[in-house]
């Protein structure tokens, strides 16, 4: 069995599960671990996952691992974060309550 401590995840690492399929890619990270994009990409979510608009209730976003700055999914910088100017690898999807 492989130690977690034994690997290392960076952004674009390949993610794959116990039998060996592909998951995805790194895409992000926050104090809860890390964050895979699948082969389909955003895409592969549904509205509802988007933005369901009933309170409390969580809004896909994306956000940037540098300084924290938050924006809508529909304006994923193409470029890195406009706020810091991090590179692009440091913007993350992220789920807003």
């Amino acid at each position: 069995m492989i130690e977690s401590n034994d690997i290392d995840v960076a952004f674009g690492t390949e993610i794959y599960d116990e039998t060996g399929n592909r998951l995805g890619t790194v895409r992000g990270f926050d104090e809860h671990g890390f964050y895979v994009s699948t082969d389909e990409g955003i895409t592969a979510m549904s509205s509802e996952h988007v933005a369901s608009g009933i309170p409390g209730e969580a809004e896909l976003t994306w956000r940037c691992y540098e300084c924290g700055a938050i924006g809508d999914i529909e304006e994923l910088p193409d470029d890195g974060c406009p706020d810091c100017g991090a590179p692009q690898e440091a913007i993350y999807y992220h789920i807003q309550d």
